[in-house]
């Protein structure tokens, strides 16, 4: 979900030349928002679907010098880190017919050129049916790619979030969406670290700027 880092020099990660397939159609494909695509997908899609993925955490690791921050100040947005213990809610979206080609040549400027992502393939647990998991393809962004900040304490993250803004927004709009998206899964949707920089952002925001200028932020 989008929530994406532009380097100086970034070097594309390309879709899979055979993305995976959901619900044994082969003209469909589901791909899995966690970030951004939760809340501005910007491709059109037949069906989406709030679920999980399993073995994954979300962390605000990943630089952002386009999307919400700039070359002198990147931002923080969030890619995949693999946890045998983890859970990441998000959207899945399925994608038809011409809609695949449409929406891959999109997410691979979004998510990979501009982004330094490259793409995995995830089992994605829709919320109303678990039980039947289906295949799609994820955007992560690994330590290999230039933009790749990784682990800071919350608070050091917080600091850089409300300092950030790029072509996109303010990085603090990206925070609050992503957390509203949460609170909108309900108590299960669990996410420490996420909801642990919302808690840093709060107490050092009437510190950044005045209540009029921060609630503008929103």
């Amino acid at each position: 979900m989008k929530q994406a880092s532009a380097a100086q020099d970034p070097s594309p990660a390309s879709p899979p030349a055979q993305p995976p397939r959901g619900d044994g159609d082969p003209q469909a494909l589901w791909i899995f928002g966690y970030g951004s695509l939760v809340w501005r997908p910007d491709f059109a899609y037949s069906d989406s679907r709030v679920g999980f993925v399993r073995g994954y955490s979300r962390r605000f690791w990943q630089g952002d010098t386009f999307h919400r921050g700039s070359d002198k100040m990147p931002g923080r947005v969030v890619t995949l880190l693999e946890d045998h213990e983890g859970c990441t809610w998000g959207v899945a979206y399925q994608v038809r017919d011409e809609q695949v080609s449409e929406a891959l040549k999109y997410l691979n400027v979004r998510e990979a050129e501009l982004g330094g992502y490259d793409t995995k393939e995830v089992t994605f647990y829709p919320q109303d049916t678990p039980d039947q998991p289906l295949k799609a393809l994820a955007y992560v962004a690994t330590p290999q790619n230039p933009g790749y900040l990784g682990p800071a304490p919350e608070e050091a993250i917080a600091t850089q979030i409300l300092a950030c803004h790029g072509f996109s927004g303010h990085n603090l709009e990206y925070l609050l969406r992503l957390a509203d998206f949460m609170q909108l899964c309900g108590p299960q949707a669990q996410d420490e670290h996420l909801a642990a920089i919302v808690d840093a952002v709060g107490a050092m925001l009437p510190c950044f700027c005045p209540t009029k200028q921060a609630l503008a932020l929103v």
